[in-house]
């Protein structure tokens, strides 16, 4: 793992684990809140606005939907194709990805202003769960904060190496992760 996507909404507990990737020298990227909160830790973290030279726009809502972020995670290192038009337009080898989605769940328990639970409908969080997942080849995927723990101990005992058997396990997780939000939005909407 060379970079890492870093874009989570709740931080708790993800101190740990940058210490132990910025040890290894893994390169932190990321948004907003999570950017500042990784550089008030003292570690150095690009921007995605940076990759992607476009800003966050509307409201908030894209972030790091941009071929630069996704094509980063999704391109197959292995396949020359991908390594040539990763190369042409300038794209990153993206290696980890570690996301929490919008609290949907908890909105939902907390109000009833449907404005407010719509806004709580994770998109990019989502997607770069289901690209990364996708691409356990090559991508390490941590959906959760549930997993901070599991990739910290691989850290401390192998440092910034995974074997594809423990990146299946981390995205066999993140369907996991997308599955159970995808049914509680889907219950939502159909009550």
């Amino acid at each position: 793992m060379k970079t890492a996507l870093v874009s989570v909404y709740h931080k708790d507990g993800l101190d740990e684990l940058l210490k132990a990737l910025n040890d290894c020298g893994v390169k932190f990227l990321s948004t907003g809140g999570t950017q500042a909160f990784i550089e008030s830790l003292g570690y150095p973290c690009e921007k995605v606005e940076t990759l992607t030279t476009y800003p966050s726009i509307l409201g908030g809502r894209v972030k790091t939907l941009h071929p630069k972020v996704f094509g980063g995670i999704l391109g197959r290192r292995s396949n020359e194709g991908d390594r040539m038009e990763m190369q042409q337009y300038e794209i990153p080898e993206i290696d980890l990805v570690v996301v929490d989605l919008y609290p949907f769940e908890e909105t939902v328990r907390n109000t009833n202003v449907e404005a407010d639970i719509i806004e709580k409908i994770d998109i990019g969080g989502i997607s770069l769960i289901r690209a990364a997942a996708k691409n356990f080849d090559d991508v390490v995927i941590v959906p959760s904060k549930a997993e901070y723990e599991p990739l910290l101990k691989l850290v401390k005992e192998q440092g910034a190496e995974t074997t594809k058997e423990q990146r299946r396990w981390f995205a066999t997780r993140a369907f996991g992760v997308s599955s159970h939000y995808d049914t509680a939005i889907h219950d939502w909407f159909n009550n």
